[in-house]
C-alpha cells in the first residue's frame, strides 16, 4: 500500500504528517492516549465514533494546538461513510463535537455532498442516505475528506418568510469558511464550509421600502423557508439550524480543526479490497457496513480528471439566461 503524506499549512507554520500512510495502521493503532471517558464513545454503533476517525481527528487537532494555530478547547470530526437518513424520520449522527477538557462528546447529524449526474457523460450523484462518490473538483458538489481548519464566519441576509398569518421573519444565515490542506486545499475556492441546512424557495420581490434590507427600488426577497436537515448539500457541511447556532458560536473568532473521513487513500484502498473480494476488517480498513452494502464500492473523483469533464459539459450545455426575480403577487 503506497505511502501518502498530507502537508498541513496554517499561517507561517508548516508540518508534514502522514494522515494516511497506511489506512491499516490507523485502524489498528493503540488508543491508550485516549481518555477513558472518551474510549467509551468509540465504536461503530449509532452515536459512536469509529476509532480511525477519532484518532485522525485527535492527531490533526493536537498538531494544530502544538503549532499554536488553534486554541479552541474543542475540535470536530465527521464520518461521511455513515448513513445520513436512517428512515422513519431519524437522522444518522455522524458529525462529532469533542471537548476533551470538558469531557464533552456530542454526535449530531450532518449532510453530505449531492454530487451530479451529467447525463450520458458521468454520473457521480449521491443518494440521500449514503455517499458513494467523493471528490475535490470545482462545481462537483462533492464532499472531500481530509483535514480542515475553520476560518472566518460570514453572515448574509437571504430574505423574508412567513411564520404566521400576520407575521414575517428574516432569514439571516451564517457560513463558516473551511480552509483545507492537501487534497482539500481548494476548499476556499470551492466555497466549502459549514452552515445551517435552511434556505428560501420560490423567491419573489416584495415592496417594503422601510426594510433595512430593501434594495435601491425598495424591494426585498420573500420566499418559503425550507429546512433540509438530513438532506444533501453542495459539498458543504450542513447542520440543523439549532446545532448550527451552537457550532458557529463555538468557532467565531476561535478556529478549530475538522477532520472528515474518508480521504482519497481510504476510498481507493476500500475500493481495491472490495474488488478483490476481501473483507475490510481482514486488511485493517474501515467503512460503515450498512452503507458499504448499499453502495457496493466508493469512488474518489480527483479534480485533475473531473474538472475538464465538468468544463466540457458546461460548454456543451450552457445554462439558460438567468431570469429576473419576479415581483410578488399581492397578498
Amino acid at each position: 500500500m503506497r505511502s501518502r503524506s498530507v502537508l498541513l499549512i496554517c499561517g507561517v507554520f508548516t508540518i508534514a504528517i502522514a494522515l494516511s500512510a497506511a489506512p491499516r495502521s490507523f485502524a489498528t493503532q493503540q488508543s491508550s492516549d485516549v481518555p477513558a471517558w472518551l474510549r467509551t464513545r468509540v465504536g461503530e454503533g449509532e452515536g459512536q465514533i469509529a476509532e480511525v476517525v477519532l484518532q485522525r481527528a485527535r492527531t490533526l487537532y493536537q498538531q494544530k494546538v502544538n503549532q499554536g494555530a488553534v486554541k479552541n478547547p474543542c475540535f470536530f470530526s465527521m464520518d461521511a461513510t455513515r448513513p445520513n437518513d436512517l428512515g422513519g424520520g431519524k437522522l444518522g449522527r455522524r458529525f462529532y463535537v469533542i471537548c476533551e477538557s470538558e469531557r464533552s462528546f456530542r454526535a449530531i447529524s450532518a449532510g453530505h455532498g449531492a454530487g451530479r449526474d451529467l447525463k450520458g457523460v458521468a454520473d457521480f450523484a449521491n443518494g440521500r442516505r449514503c455517499a458513494k462518490n467523493f471528490g475535490n473538483a470545482m462545481d462537483s458538489t462533492l464532499t472531500t475528506g481530509g483535514a480542515y481548519v475553520t476560518g472566518e464566519t460570514k453572515t448574509s441576509f437571504k430574505g423574508y418568510y412567513r411564520i404566521s398569518a400576520k407575521q414575517d421573519a428574516v432569514l439571516v444565515r451564517s457560513f463558516v469558511q473551511f480552509d483545507g490542506e492537501g487534497e482539500t486545499a481548494n476548499a476556499r475556492q470551492r466555497e466549502i464550509g459549514g452552515h445551517p441546512a435552511e434556505l428560501l424557495r420560490n423567491v419573489c420581490l416584495r415592496k417594503d421600502p422601510r426594510s433595512p434590507y430593501a434594495n435601491h427600488d425598495g424591494y426585498v426577497p420573500f420566499g418559503t423557508l425550507e429546512d433540509y436537515t438530513g438532506g444533501r448539500s453542495n459539498g458543504c457541511t450542513s447542520w440543523s439550524p439549532s446545532d448550527a447556532g451552537q457550532i458557529i458560536a463555538m468557532v467565531k473568532d476561535n478556529p478549530t480543526t475538522l477532520y472528515i473521513y474518508p480521504d482519497a487513500a481510504d476510498i481507493e484502498a476500500v475500493a481495491r479490497a472490495v474488488a478483490a473480494g476481501r473483507s475490510l476488517s481482514s486488511v485493517g480498513l474501515y467503512w460503515n457496513a450498512s452503507c458499504l452494502n448499499e453502495i457496493r464500492a466508493p469512488k474518489f473523483w480527483p479534480k485533475e480528471t473531473l474538472e475538464p469533464v465538468l468544463a466540457q459539459y458546461k460548454k456543451d450545455h450552457p445554462a439558460p439566461a438567468q431570469q429576473p426575480t419576479p415581483i410578488c403577487k399581492e397578498r
